[in-house]
């Protein structure tokens, strides 16, 4: 059907002056009227009917956008897209860290395409959960979708202003957020708790809930240390999808930041395969070197691929600590550094937690310890045999054994004889199923005669 630039008046709208067109003026089309008449013959059911011009269009939808992004609050993250993401992270990360990014990023991407239900993006800092959030948010805008992108400590400044302001009052405000189609809340837990703080957030978010708006909300934080009633919100499967990323902070690529406070792995740096294979005493019994190799052994197929756990037992000084350092300082090589702690560094480090002048609460600390990728723990045993000590080591274990996480423990058989393990620790490395026991008869290293072991 073709069609005629409209110069003419009409009842139902009238055309601006030409220098206010909304048209496009090098419009072949239109020539910059914005709008298009018919050009059927008298008594078609679409005579003299205006349509708007596909230049007019364009420039509208621009327009609208513009707008959007300017209530999204997203003008400085306008280059934060799914395009500028490196969904497999930089280079040097680990394969688990990897595995991570690209399944927020995947999940990310069907997000933005469908909206359904929540999306809650959980990791430490500069991990790439602000990019992800404002990525979705930069897509449904360029959609066309109302969207509005906050900080959480931004969200309640604007909530507060509007108490004084004379643009909007606060119910104008309040409705705006939590009614908007896409409401994505980063930085969440970095707010002042106070009562009023937590109790608006509530508010906004039981509402959004209740009636399955679609909402992006990342956190550092774990969900224990989130309000409870808005913690049962985030944690309903039917509704949130959750993403947990453990790469470490982009912006300092070269540091392990999700305990750097607890790992001794910087001090056994030298502890590696290589240096292990000097060791070896030429004096040592046939039965000696060989349940030595045979350890060493072990540690090079666990290093390759962590399953599973695995348990050094033998006397003080057998060499049982410089392998399981090994096995660490390899898997870091790899970019996927591991959590190694001395049990009794460990104690001490979650008792810390319960200090007022503590920057972390104990049960983040000890999740990080329990939930941690890969974790070595040295000198099982060492520890005072307290009753807390006692349940905190086996709490700790015993969640890492019913979830199968690959665990290296290091232990002297002289603690072993003296019952200075619970017994219920015991009997989980002792499961054929998921635990190598390896026993090395070795004595102390003496540091003199070295010769090489054999390759494997």
């Amino acid at each position: 059907m073709a069609m005629r630039a409209s110069t003419e008046k009409s009842s139902s709208l009238e055309i601006a002056p030409k220098s206010d067109l909304l048209g496009d003026p090098k419009c072949p089309h239109c020539q910059g009227v914005g709008y298009l008449r018919s050009d059927v013959p008298v008594g078609h059911p679409d005579f003299g009917k205006l349509e708007v011009c596909v230049c007019r269009r364009s420039k509208v939808a621009n327009l609208v956008r513009d707008r959007l992004f300017a209530m999204s609050h997203l003008d400085e993250l306008k280059d934060l897209t799914f395009e500028s993401f490196k969904p497999r992270g930089r280079k040097g990360l680990g394969e688990m860290q990897t595995r991570s990014i690209e399944m927020a990023f995947n999940h990310a991407q069907h997000y933005a395409q469908n909206l359904k239900g929540w999306l809650l993006l959980q990791g430490g800092y500069g991990c790439g959960k602000t990019h992800l959030a404002a990525a979705i948010a930069n897509y449904v805008v360029g959609m066309g979708v109302p969207t509005l992108f906050l900080t959480v400590p931004d969200l309640l400044d604007a909530l507060r202003f509007a108490y004084g302001s004379e643009d909007t009052t606060f119910e104008e405000r309040f409705e705006q957020i939590r009614t908007a189609r896409l409401l994505v809340l980063d930085d969440f837990g970095t707010q002042n708790a106070t009562g009023w703080a937590q109790e608006k957030l509530f508010q906004i978010v039981n509402y959004r809930y209740i009636n399955k708006l679609s909402t992006v909300v990342t956190t550092n934080l774990m969900l224990d240390e989130i309000e409870a009633r808005i913690r049962s919100r985030l944690s309903d499967p039917e509704l949130v999808s959750a993403v947990r990323m453990s790469a470490p902070d982009y912006r300092r690529p070269m540091e392990d930041t999700s305990h750097p406070e607890l790992s001794s792995l910087d001090l056994l740096a030298g502890k590696t395969f290589g240096t292990l294979e000097d060791r070896v005493d030429e004096k040592l019994a046939s039965e000696e070197l060989k349940s030595l190799q045979r350890a060493i052994k072990t540690a090079h197929s666990f290093s390759e691929k962590p399953k599973g756990w695995l348990v050094f037992e033998g006397t003080y000084g057998c060499g049982k600590t410089h392998i399981a350092a090994a096995i660490a300082n390899y898997r870091a090589g790899l970019g996927d550094p591991p959590l190694f702690v001395m049990v009794p560094d460990l104690l001490d480090h979650l008792r810390a937690a319960f200090s007022p002048n503590s920057g972390t609460s104990y049960d983040r600390r000890f999740d990080e310890v329990r939930t941690a990728s890969l974790l070595v723990l040295d000198d099982l045993g060492a520890q005072s045999a307290t009753p807390w000590a006692r349940e905190k080591l086996h709490q700790l274990l015993n969640y890492r054994y019913n979830a199968e996480l690959p665990t290296v423990i290091t232990l002297a058989k002289e603690n072993m004889d003296h019952g200075q393990i619970d017994e219920r620790i015991i009997t989980r490395m002792m499961d054929e199923r998921i635990c190598d026991y390896v026993k090395i008869e070795a004595p102390a290293y003496q540091g003199k005669g070295k010769r090489k072991i054999g390759k494997k």
